[in-house]
């Protein structure tokens, strides 16, 4: 199985990215509340209170794939989303083209 990180580093992590979603007064938010309790739960081992070996140390670790990939989609979608018709020179520029300036031109002279 391979090594996971230390409760700690999670924890912090998934501190983080309800930080980033909910902004400085995310310490008085249900969230926060629930996951410092989980964690101060299961701070003993995670033998004591979980079925598998290491079933509390997956969950948080996939509670804070989910938070830090839910956010790098909605500012992919942000950027990316339609925002209506937009020209072809703005569609070539969000790929990274750049459409010639002249006919039979090769688009990077002036």
């Amino acid at each position: 199985m391979a090594a996971l990180s230390s409760p700690l580093r999670t924890c912090r992590g998934i501190l983080k990215e309800l930080r980033a979603l909910q902004g400085p007064t995310y310490k008085r938010s249900l969230a926060y509340n629930y996951v410092m309790e989980q964690f101060r739960k299961n701070k003993v081992t995670g033998e004591r209170y979980c079925r598998a070996q290491h079933e509390a140390s997956h969950d948080s670790h996939t509670y804070l794939c989910l938070l830090a990939s839910t956010r790098t989609h909605m500012a992919l979608h942000n950027l990316y989303h339609a925002k209506g018709e937009i020209s072809i020179e703005q569609s070539a520029g969000l790929v990274g083209l750049r459409l010639p300036t002249q006919p039979g031109g090769k688009g990077w002279e002036k």
